[in-house]
């Protein structure tokens, strides 16, 4: 899939689990799993809203593209 999502470093570089995360944002661990596994076909606006606002990120931060051709 060519949109990487960079979950996991942010929260290593914030020192923040999966877990604190979920409860911050009241997201299930489930879909946030998900979501850092890349397996998400989608993210509501709202819940990027609110992950980047709890790691102080910009949604260029969390979201990248890949070239499938390189």
């Amino acid at each position: 899939m060519p949109v990487v999502v960079k979950l996991d470093e942010l929260l290593q570089a914030r020192g923040m689990t999966l877990t604190q995360l979920a409860e911050r944002v009241d997201m299930t661990l489930a879909n946030l799993s998900i979501l850092k596994t890349g397996k998400a076909k989608a993210i509501r606006f709202s819940t990027l809203e609110a992950i980047c606002q709890e790691l102080g990120c910009q949604p260029g931060d969390l979201l990248g593209y890949r070239d499938e051709a390189e």
